[in-house]
């Protein structure tokens, strides 16, 4: 039985399209889609702190179909840091810390949700299933190795029922779709009553070379234990 948690995904980290990703490793403006670059670092939104613009305006363009989702996240993660104690954590950040982790294995948890979902074999299960990642919470001194991997499950779609990440997931999709891609790959990062939704655009298969990897769970869990933050996919076939 699929347990749901008292408090909704309070999300957006959005993702560059995974083919981007795996040869850049950096992120999109939410805006123009302009990919993030070492020389140019984007700026997050200051009240959700998830969301990346490439400049003050694309963030002042976005901010009308932006406010209600961003509104949102903001309360989500507020509530969680003054209530800690329905997370089972004493530790008051447990929220800001998920968003330091998805940050920082952002290029991981992509690459994860799409050998889990299969998606070089069944592109469609982009429209119907999840990766739900259950995280542990421990003491670091580092903010993103705070967590470790619990287990992992493919739950459907509509384990998400927060009407605004919904809507804020299917507005991305349809970007996806107009612009070549198969949809968006929703990964939920999950630790006690406190989630997170990590919705990743998806690039048709074809463009992506990866190979299709039945151990990416140990992956998952060898480079989030060890801290490392340096993921790259990689291919054995002659286009990767």
């Amino acid at each position: 039985m699929t347990t749901y948690y008292s408090q909704p995904a309070a999300a957006n980290y959005n993702t560059a399209p995974l083919h981007t990703q795996r040869q850049r490793g950096y992120r999109i403006c939410d805006q123009c889609g302009t990919v993030e670059t070492p020389a140019v670092k984007f700026r997050l939104c200051g009240g959700c702190m998830t969301t990346q613009y490439c400049s003050q305006d694309c963030q002042k363009v976005h901010w009308p179909s932006h406010r209600t989702i961003c509104q949102h996240t903001a309360s989500q993660v507020k509530q969680a840091s003054s209530n800690p104690a329905a997370n089972g954590y004493t530790d008051e950040n447990v929220a800001k810390n998920l968003r330091k982790f998805t940050s920082a294995h952002s290029a991981l948890l992509g690459w994860a949700g799409f050998q889990a979902l299969q998606l070089k074999r069944v592109p469609a299960n982009v429209r119907q299933n999840a990766l739900l990642i259950d995280l542990s919470y421990h003491n670091h001194v580092e903010s993103h190795r705070r967590f470790s991997i619990s287990s992992t499950h493919i739950v459907p779609r509509t384990y998400i029922r927060d009407p605004l990440v919904i809507a804020d997931i299917q507005r991305r999709e349809e970007r996806c779709r107009q612009n070549g891609g198969i949809g968006t790959l929703v990964v939920i990062i999950q630790c006690g009553s406190t989630s997170q939704v990590v919705p990743v655009e998806v690039d048709p298969p074809a463009k992506i070379a990866w190979d299709s990897r039945d151990d990416w769970a140990q992956v998952l869990a060898h480079f989030v234990e060890s801290g490392r933050t340096d993921f790259k996919p990689i291919s054995s076939t002659p286009r990767g």
